[in-house]
């Protein structure tokens, strides 16, 4: 098992892309701290992974102590951290015409300084450990939607931080950081999220090509699957690095003109 006997917080792993990684850090051998904000979805997750392999915590991740608690309640379960999986993250719409100071505060709070005060908060540990932190962005880092603003913007953010500590923490402390950018995954929120735009219950099921060249999109098992690599020791010395996970290049794509799109996010 790539993960024996390492002990890893995955943020926001109650639902989604965060809870496919929780279960495959378990089945990989993992011990997990489950995190988000739905009780009875990270009490259901615990109970499906073991409560000997997870342990639940339900708060904010920007509420103040939360990345100290979770931490301590990783140490108090198995005495000991390996990984740090920024997960948690708000995905919501906004434009420069109704970003308002307190939203993109909420924005960044969540997406780009709460994952920088877990890593602070958990680097004693991983010292020790020489472990590894593994910060899950968005391609919406490279630029972004014009009605993603503030969320393409905490996220950008994150790639740095992500390239800033990747070379200091390692160089100076043996903790590796790097991220994955994941593309469009349909996960239970995204369908949701998708049903309030107006569109029907099987959106995803009849995709343009220009989004979804395999004919879907990708899933949040398959997010799970690359994570473990940058989690496990096979990823040995590598840190720093930024990797996108999508179905097509990001950066220097040709569009079809007579593309037949839907909003992407």
């Amino acid at each position: 098992m790539r993960l024996k006997d390492k002990v890893i917080i995955v943020t926001g792993s109650t639902t989604g892309i965060g809870r496919a990684i929780a279960k495959k850090a378990v089945s990989e051998g993992a011990k997990v701290v489950v995190h988000g904000l739905e009780e009875d979805l990270g009490a259901q997750v615990v109970l499906e992974l073991g409560e000997e392999n997870a342990v639940l915590l339900i708060e904010d991740i920007s509420d103040d102590g939360a990345p100290d608690r979770l931490v301590e309640l990783a140490i108090r379960k198995w005495g000991r951290l390996d990984s740090v999986v920024n997960n948690a993250a708000i995905v919501a719409a906004s434009t420069i015409t109704d970003t308002d100071k307190d939203f993109i505060s909420r924005i960044l709070g969540v997406n780009t300084i709460a994952p920088c005060l877990l890593i602070q908060a958990a680097l004693p540990y991983l010292i020790e450990s020489r472990g590894a932190v593994l910060n899950i962005g968005s391609i919406n880092a490279w630029g972004g939607e014009h009605n993603l603003l503030a969320y393409s913007i905490s996220k950008g953010a994150l790639m740095t931080m992500t390239r800033n500590l990747g070379d200091s923490l390692f160089r100076e402390k043996g903790v590796r950081v790097n991220q994955i950018n994941p593309g469009w995954v349909l996960t239970e929120n995204e369908v949701a999220r998708k049903k309030t735009h107006g569109l029907s219950d099987d959106w995803h099921e009849n995709l343009p090509k220009v989004y979804a060249p395999a004919g879907r999109l990708i899933y949040a098992e398959e997010i799970a699957v690359a994570v473990v690599y940058w989690l496990s020791d096979e990823s040995g010395p590598i840190s720093g690095q930024v990797v996108d996970l999508e179905q097509y290049p990001m950066i220097g794509r040709n569009v079809p003109k007579d593309a037949n799109t839907i909003p992407h996010k």
